[in-house]
């Protein structure tokens, strides 16, 4: 069945097509804010999720101390936008990105993060460019084996080099910790401060992230902010994760159900250009479909999403519009140049993703 709002979105919009509720997301908004102002840390939002300025201004009117960006090209949109108090959480190299760092250094206050000597050295080129000290943090890896320096003895080494090098400034860690690895990650940290303190250092900034780790917020103890990327929207994986409702979700994939060649099969025209293949850490099917929970979508096309309905009670039929949660949010807005914005069942108007597609 097709709801009056979803129709009037087919015909305005056509689908598939990308739904926010803007009531949910200033909820989300509002929600995080106080968990972490309660927990004690700075709220750091990441914009990977949204890519919008709007949205990141949203988020620091609520009480955010500023944002991450996990690409250069993320955060010069942001800083065109006004926005001041910048980390890009991701190690940057070569002469292309210092060029573009220095010129963002020069008009936003930006931290970013460095687990190597490597990107290190080159930092230098960027503070210079800029005419004044670039922070940096050294980020620390407690169990995802991602990046990260492994040990706190690297940590302080590495915070040592990044102190003694010109023009740099050692702010402190950047910890990203496992959902259950929070008591490593405490004796990790406990030890890198008590090494750079007896260099003369200390760590200002104490960064831990993200979504799935709401519900861990505050129990580092030393930790300065959070950074939760994903909350403003959320998606299947933070149900899953406990930290979000599906009356949390607020994007939702609108999508027509195209055939139903055979009575348990159909197609979504939303396939992988859409929903991305994101298994969501190994959820069943890729998206859950609102009005037919029990309904899975199997497998995808490029534009074709396969409908298993073996389990489903409900069965939708040919042109019903369906309201999609993906697994993986933040990778679907990045599949977007706009989302439409809703409040209630009315259309409110349309949101362009101003740093989708940023490869560096």
């Amino acid at each position: 069945m097709t709801t009056p709002l979803a129709a009037r979105i087919a015909k305005e919009y056509g689908t598939p097509c990308a739904v926010i509720d803007m009531d949910k997301v200033e909820r989300n908004i509002a929600r995080i804010q106080a968990a972490c102002e309660a927990a004690g840390v700075a709220n750091r939002p990441h914009i990977k999720t949204h890519k919008s300025p709007m949205l990141a201004k949203m988020q620091v009117a609520a009480g955010a101390k500023g944002i991450t960006c996990q690409k250069l090209g993320e955060a010069e949109v942001m800083a065109e936008a006004g926005i001041d108090d910048i980390l890009i959480s991701y190690n940057l190299l070569g002469d292309e990105k210092m060029a573009r760092l220095g010129a963002l250094q020069a008009k936003a206050n930006m931290t970013v993060a460095a687990d190597n000597a490597t990107v290190v050295a080159d930092l230098p080129k960027a503070a210079a460019a800029s005419g004044r000290p670039l922070s940096v943090v050294v980020e620390c890896d407690t169990g995802r084996k991602r990046a990260g320096v492994e040990t706190p003895a690297e940590a302080i080494a590495l915070a040592r080099t990044i102190a003694s090098s010109k023009g740099l400034q050692f702010k402190g860690f950047m910890l990203y910790p496992t959902e259950t690895g929070w008591l490593d990650a405490q004796k990790f940290y406990d030890e890198a401060l008590a090494g750079v303190r007896a260099h003369g250092l200390d760590a200002k900034m104490v960064s831990t992230g993200g979504t799935p780790n709401l519900k861990n917020v505050g129990k580092l103890k030393g930790a300065t902010e959070h950074r939760p990327g994903t909350y403003i929207y959320n998606d299947r994986m933070q149900v899953a994760a406990g930290v979000a409702s599906w009356d949390d979700c607020a994007l939702n994939i609108y999508a027509t159900v195209v055939s139903r060649a055979g009575p348990d099969r159909g197609i979504l025209d939303a396939g992988s250009k859409t929903l991305t293949s994101d298994t969501g850490g190994g959820l069943d099917g890729h998206g859950l479909i609102l009005e037919h929970p029990e309904a899975k979508i199997a497998k995808f096309a490029e534009e074709h999403g396969f409908l298993d309905l073996v389990r489903s009670n409900t069965r939708p039929n040919v042109g019903d519009v369906v309201r999609i949660v993906p697994n993986h949010v933040c990778v679907v807005v990045n599949m977007m140049d706009e989302v439409v914005m809703v409040r209630g069942e009315e259309i409110v108007g349309v949101l362009p993703v101003a740093a989708r597609g940023k490869l560096r």
